[in-house]
């Protein structure tokens, strides 16, 4: 076995050692932060580095040991992470066996990308899925144009068309009540709070979401983003009622703040138990994970979600059924909440309204 090739080895499972502990800094920077995401492409290039050291033909002396036992545990982390979006997990939300349809919502939720003029793709999925909600994400007055095909069939419209990435519309066939568009922490960055009603009476508060991601083009750090998640979840969980979120979130289903909002706020993830539903990026299917989202109170069950075609956008589409069963409650857990999360959770708000970009005087946004 040439000695460089061993050499080579090494030095891989040393960068997936270092990109491990490197994502386990607790600072917001997004040259940290990111490494939250691609935690299923660290691990592939782990364990196929961790299983050709340990066959590999050459002699054993302390060095390979160490480096293995280290790879070994940085492993078992990533595996941590990832594992319960997989079918070895226990399902976190029930499954619907007993359809009814006047129970029902379904919610189509699409990042079209704004430079992306395939509108018929997107048109064509909400054709074919006739979705009762389709939320789309960074959507400008060209995409709007383009959408005003649909409206004869969803009457209920909130369009907020901006040409900086962060325009969003909401279409609704169900009735909207005590509808508010808000910019929580940036007078740049939309959401949606609104109330859907269910073809059966049931009212539902809908927030749709879709902050700044950490990155060197848009925000250096996620403390923005973090914070509007979690004022969210945090609001959710004062309020105590039927609710979904959903939207681009900017963030993997495993990072650390997506399950602090998870257990702040008490709503489920579908995926858990099921698959990854990775919609980012489109175009490069060994690159992709986890960053449109659809979470829901505990009152409603599983009917399907899953992943659309491509439309032309760096995001995949997801559609998502769900059915209201009140009586799911008593089989489907939370995740359960540690001692440390609301004062952490506090923390993160509050330097989200430090940094803001603008001043923050909305209750839902300072908690009270």
């Amino acid at each position: 076995m040439p000695e460089f090739i061993l050499n080579s080895l090494e030095v891989l499972a040393l960068i997936v050692v270092f990109a491990t502990v490197w994502s386990l800094i607790p600072r917001d920077e997004w040259w940290i932060r990111d490494l939250d995401f691609p935690r299923l492409q660290i691990l592939s290039l782990g364990l196929t580095d961790f299983l050709v050291l340990l066959v590999l033909p050459s002699p054993w002396d302390a060095w390979r040991a160490g480096i293995l036992l280290l790879l070994a545990a940085a492993l078992a982390y990533q595996i941590k992470m990832v594992i319960p979006y997989t079918r070895v997990w226990p399902k976190q939300v029930k499954q619907v066996t007993i359809p009814h349809p006047d129970q029902q919502i379904c919610m189509l939720v699409s990042n079209v990308l704004t430079p992306n003029r395939k509108h018929y793709l997107l048109i064509e999925q909400i054709r074919k899925h006739q979705p009762d909600l389709v939320l789309t994400l960074e959507t400008d007055k060209v995409w709007e144009q383009a959408l005003t095909s649909i409206e004869p069939d969803y009457p209920h419209v909130v369009r907020i068309p901006l040409d900086n990435l962060y325009g969003m519309h909401l279409y609704s066939r169900l009735p909207l009540e005590k509808t508010e568009v808000k910019f929580l922490l940036s007078k740049e960055i939309p959401s949606i709070h609104t109330t859907v009603t269910l073809r059966s009476g049931k009212k539902v508060k809908l927030y749709c979401l879709h902050p700044k991601p950490p990155s060197p083009t848009e925000a250096y750090e996620s403390t923005l983003r973090d914070a509007e998640l979690l004022t969210v979840g945090r609001h959710i969980a004062s309020v105590d009622q039927t609710c979904i979120v959903m939207g681009d979130l900017n963030d993997v289903a495993w990072s650390r703040t997506t399950r602090l909002f998870q257990r702040i706020s008490g709503l489920l993830d579908p995926r858990v138990g099921r698959q990854f539903v990775n919609t980012f990026h489109a175009s490069y299917p060994l690159l992709r994970w986890s960053l449109d989202h659809v979470f829901h109170s505990t009152d409603f069950a599983l009917i399907t979600m899953q992943r659309l075609p491509n439309i032309g956008s760096d995001h995949f589409p997801v559609l998502t059924r769900l059915q209201y069963m009140p009586s799911a409650q008593a089989e489907q857990q939370p995740l359960e909440v540690e001692a440390s999360d609301h004062e952490e959770a506090s923390e993160k708000i509050k330097e989200g309204i430090d940094k803001a970009e603008k001043v923050v005087t909305d209750k839902i946004v300072i908690g009270q």
